[in-house]
């Protein structure tokens, strides 16, 4: 039977040795492969039906040796997948140290879909429309987003009253929030833009959410405001211009602009 380098292509320049690379030659670093990714997904999965295990208890469970996976293991470390402590024993213990057990990070579970409350909030929305109607809806989301305007207009002080000024100071409110938000200059006013959207998934299906925001940005940086783009409905980063004119005297004037249509 051939051996592996000949199926390649590949002759080696000398003999191998038992169970390593040719004499002579450094074995290269393997690269994730799709098999890799595959035995990752088997790990993450039983860490998830498991919880915290020894890189034993894995191996022997997937078949793999105790080197093998030790590389895995250290490969979703390095990804911030897993994190690994010591392992709780009972009773007395034992001379030497105690064994180290993995288990899977908050992300890492999100990304297997333990998670479903995006699908609870959905529901919940669903529920409070078939039940209240829009107007409901339109409550439910301006109550949500009320705390939100408190702490950044606390954050935005000594902002001033220029809505350019005001829209930087809340870019940087909103990035402390968690939205990675940013405020730029542009021939027509100025733009607030802002990279994450906690509601996204939501949203998509009760614009209501996207509106209620708006409408705390046109209140925040003291004049009316276009939205004209969102992460809900598929665009890369919610927009919205904010003209370079001072507030109108019957109050705020909120206006979506969708420009993918």
């Amino acid at each position: 039977m051939k051996n592996a380098a000949a199926l390649s292509g590949h002759q080696p320049t000398a003999a191998p040795a038992a169970g390593g690379a040719p004499r002579g030659v450094r074995r290269a670093e393997p690269e994730s492969t799709a098999a890799d990714l595959s035995t990752r997904d088997r790990v993450t999965q039983l860490l998830l039906e498991r919880g915290a295990t020894t890189a034993a208890q894995l191996g022997t469970a997937l078949g793999l040796s105790p080197a093998a996976i030790r590389r895995h293991l250290d490969a979703m470390l390095a990804d911030g997948d897993v994190v690994a402590r010591e392992q709780a024993v009972r009773g007395s213990r034992g001379r030497g140290r105690p064994a180290k057990v993995f288990l899977l990070t908050d992300a890492a579970r999100v990304r297997c879909g333990t998670h479903h409350y995006d699908n609870i909030a959905t529901a919940a929305l669903r529920w409070i429309a078939s039940n209240g109607g829009a107007d409901a809806v339109e409550a439910f989301a301006a109550d949500q987003v009320a705390a939100l305007e408190d702490r950044c207009r606390a954050a935005m002080e000594d902002a001033g009253t220029d809505p350019l000024a005001r829209a930087e100071a809340l870019a940087g409110a909103l990035t402390a929030e968690g939205y990675a938000a940013n405020a730029s200059t542009i021939a027509s006013g100025g733009q607030l833009c802002q990279h994450h959207c906690p509601v996204a998934h939501v949203a998509a299906e009760f614009p209501q959410l996207c509106e209620a925001e708006t409408a705390v940005i046109s209140r925040l940086v003291g004049t009316h405001v276009q939205r004209l783009a969102t992460i809900a409905h598929g665009d890369g980063v919610c927009t919205t211009h904010i003209p370079g004119q001072p507030r109108t005297k019957s109050g705020n004037t909120v206006t979506t602009v969708r420009t993918d249509r």
